[in-house]
């Protein structure tokens, strides 16, 4: 399930504004990317967000209505970052990490092996919705960022439903708060740089999203769509990245490479002032660039909305 437009479940950030540290490859030519380059950003992404993710799976766990939990299915696992945190959380589950590209399932396994969860975290390949059947069933299902690159939303979370055994939680990562790294001011060009690509961004999202085969467009309230397809809303919980200035090289050269990423994904959805701003931020000789202003920072939410099956 890879869609990268210039991601993490791992997904990383796409031009269309949401942010991934794993893939969604349904509708998404996977070898348009160069993996030994894309895999390690991706793996990158995720790691400064374990904590959130951490968190969040132990809230999961500690839920008064959490299943036992012996078999997770990772929709969209990317290069397994997730996957192996949802392993180490509930030490008695066999971890599925799920993707539609083989490069990110083979550094699952290479991760898994790494920190000794080999025996536990496995891996399969399949595009979804087509191949929902073949997943199995499950008593967690980790969606991050997964179903807004799905046509019919409303469809696969039945079919995510279907998997799950009595008592088992479907746990969406969707929505949030994107990312912010810059003053809205940064003393040259016009004030508000991030706010002007995050409404380029959404726009292109919402192209993204009507490209889909099936696509339908849906009232994102998850409780009611929970409801509609028979599950219980669990609750709804947001987590925060909140990595002030100064950054540390691992998170400074992660806001670069978005950046980058973001600069090549906008295109000429920016106009000329804009993009010579983000030319200028980009260059590592410059003072006031990314690579030396002490003003970065990261700042971002991520939500997490839970259904359960009765």
């Amino acid at each position: 399930m890879s869609n990268h437009t210039g991601h993490g479940h791992g997904h990383h950030e796409g031009s269309h504004g949401h942010r991934h540290e794993s893939t969604h490859g349904n509708h998404h030519d996977a070898g348009d990317f160069d993996w030994d380059v894309m895999g390690p950003l991706l793996e990158q992404n995720a790691e400064l967000s374990s904590e959130q993710y951490t968190e969040a799976a132990r809230w999961i766990g500690g839920l008064p209505t959490a299943p036992k939990v012996r078999r997770v299915l990772d929709i969209g696992s990317g290069p397994g970052v997730i996957s192996c945190l949802l392993a180490e959380t509930f030490p008695e589950a066999e971890v599925v990490a799920v993707d539609g590209t083989p490069a990110l399932l083979e550094r699952t396994r290479d991760r898994a092996a790494r920190l000794g969860l080999g025996d536990r975290v496995t891996t399969l390949h399949a595009d979804i919705p087509g191949d929902l059947a073949a997943l199995g069933q499950a008593d967690l299902i980790w969606a991050g960022n997964a179903l807004h690159h799905m046509g019919d939303q409303r469809a696969v979370l039945a079919g995510f439903a279907g998997l799950l055994h009595p008592g088992g939680t479907v746990a969406l990562v969707e929505g949030g708060l994107q990312p912010r790294q810059l003053p809205r001011d940064l003393g040259f060009g016009r004030p508000g740089l991030e706010a002007r690509m995050e409404a380029v961004q959404a726009e292109l999202f919402e192209e993204m999203r009507a490209d889909l085969p099936d696509a339908r467009r849906e009232n994102e309230d998850w409780a009611a769509l929970f409801t509609a397809v028979g599950l219980a809303p669990q609750g709804t919980r947001s987590f925060l990245l909140d990595l002030p200035a100064p950054l540390t090289d691992v998170a400074r050269d992660h806001v670069i490479a978005e950046f980058t990423r973001r600069r090549d994904g906008l295109g000429d959805r920016l106009d000329a002032e804009d993009t010579a701003v983000l030319d200028r931020l980009l260059d590592p000789e410059d003072p006031a660039g990314l690579h030396r202003r002490p003003d970065t920072y990261l700042l971002m939410a991520r939500t997490v909305h839970l259904g359960r099956r009765a």
